[in-house]
């Protein structure tokens, strides 16, 4: 009987190692399956995807408000919600390390923005992480321009960088006109980025050059634009450029619309052969002579247009050059063009008023724009070409010819870029009223690299300067 036990009890221990054994083997066999399954069910997630709403995007240090790029991500198997977006790599952590750059959102559109730590250029590598440990990348090419005076009053309009004349549409929206091309352009002005729409009348006006648009002026429904008059800087007549033409505005803001409304050309004639037959008083046909540079201060050139109180149909012309007399500390000239709606619309020739000549402290008409209560804001500035060290001012003035300007202040020009337009006039007689300016950056070096802007080789790199600036005490 003991010798049974011993065997039972031999027994009951080799079938409890048998069993043990078998569940071993058992989950051996469960986790064989299991990694096998994982494997599958990571092999059934497909490479991420990422597309980037730019690849090239320009900031500001320390700017306010600086222009986003969206990303859009997707697997497939995968919640999108699960994938993850974040900059992995900076060719240049001096101007922006991957800690810069901020990802929000969590659905299969992100918002990507950079905050630039120095100025200049860096290629940010955006990745974006899916289940299964799959991954994608893009690049963005991110430029950086340095810090300016008043930040947050400063945006940046991007896709251009020769902003040169400016019309409000309502709804905080703005019309852009650029000196180096025929294009319009539509901005949020209080947001920094590209246009949401753009015209080019080019085919319209039948001019395949640039009409170098130096002023605009709206009426009702109808803006003009007027080219500069002048000869190119090397001195050669250039016909595009001695055109005005109007546009038809419809709707307002971001859903405002242009059509092209009807051109002429030959202001610039009129305007030699009046001054011609009073005496050759301002020297026009000299200005506008072969070989004579259009910014010099017996030149001929045209930056500023804006109506007459209380008129549809005087304009006047704001003078860059000449000063009158052309001499240092000489005057600023306007010529009021009495019937500038029939010479447009008509092809009539062009009659002209009594010039008006201000004191602007020897400095010319840079822009001129006015409110529906007839006050008018003038940006003065040197006729000469150097136009980022000669100083600037803003003027306000009432429109009567027998009235001068009075100085409301000095414009800063320790930053890049030419002050250029005044986008709309406040009351200005409430204390502590604002008005829009915006420079014209095409020669500034905004990123360090000695490249004037307007010879970028990206549009989303080019842009022009905006600052909110207080004008009355």
């Amino acid at each position: 009987m003991q010798d049974y036990a011993v065997s039972s009890g031999a027994f009951a221990n080799r079938r409890r190692t048998v069993a043990v054994a078998g569940t071993c083997l058992a989950l051996t066999a469960l986790g064989l399956n299991m990694g096998l399954n994982s494997q599958a069910h990571a092999a059934s997630y497909g490479t991420p995807t990422i597309s980037l709403s730019a690849t090239y995007l320009s900031g500001a240090v320390g700017a306010v408000g600086d222009p986003t790029v969206q990303v859009t991500v997707a697997q497939s198997g995968a919640d999108v919600g699960a994938l993850t977006v974040a900059a992995s790599k900076s060719s240049k952590t001096s101007v922006a390390p991957t800690s810069a750059v901020t990802v929000t959102g969590t659905g299969a559109t992100r918002q990507l923005a950079v905050t630039a730590a120095a100025q200049g250029y860096t290629d940010l590598t955006v990745k974006v992480t899916g289940l299964g440990g799959k991954t994608a990348t893009k690049t963005l090419h991110y430029a950086a321009s340095a810090s300016v005076q008043q930040p947050a009053d400063t945006r940046y309009f991007t896709g251009s960088s020769d902003a040169s004349a400016a019309v409000d549409v309502g709804g905080g929206y703005i019309v852009v006109a650029d000196d180096e091309s025929n294009v319009l352009r539509l901005y949020d002005r209080s947001t920094s980025g590209a246009p949401i729409k753009t015209w080019d009348f080019s085919d319209d006006i039948d001019v395949s050059k640039e009409i170098d648009i130096e002023g605009a002026a709206r009426v009702g429904d109808t803006i003009y634009w007027t080219g500069s008059l002048g000869n190119n800087k090397d001195g050669e007549y250039k016909a595009p450029r001695n055109t005005v033409f109007t546009t038809k505005v419809t709707g307002t803001g971001a859903n405002t619309t242009l059509s092209y409304g009807s051109s002429y050309g030959k202001l610039r004639d009129d305007l030699v052969a009046w001054d011609k037959a009073n005496g050759n008083r301002y020297g026009f046909a000299a200005g506008t002579a072969d070989g004579q540079i259009p910014k010099e201060i017996n030149g001929f050139n045209v930056e500023g247009l804006e109506f007459a109180p209380g008129s549809t149909s005087t304009a006047y012309l704001g003078f860059r050059a000449p000063l009158a007399p052309a001499v240092e500390g000489g005057k600023a000239l306007l010529v009021p063009v009495t019937n500038i709606d029939k010479v447009v619309a008509n092809g009539t020739a062009a009659t002209f008023g009594t010039p008006i000549e201000l004191d602007l402290g020897g400095l010319s008409v840079r822009d001129i724009r006015k409110n529906a209560a007839n006050q008018y804001l003038i940006v003065a500035g040197s006729w000469a070409a150097d136009d980022n060290s000669d100083p600037y001012a803003l003027y306000s003035w009432t429109g009567n010819p027998t009235d001068q300007p009075v100085k409301l202040r000095d414009l800063p020009t320790t930053d890049p870029g030419a002050w250029e337009a005044v986008v709309d006039v406040p009351d200005l007689t409430t204390s502590g009223a604002r008005a829009q300016l915006i420079t014209d950056d095409g020669a500034a070096d905004l990123y360090g690299d000695g490249t004037e802007a307007k010879d970028l080789s990206h549009e989303e790199w080019k842009k022009s300067r905006s600052t909110w600036f207080t004008v009355t005490g």
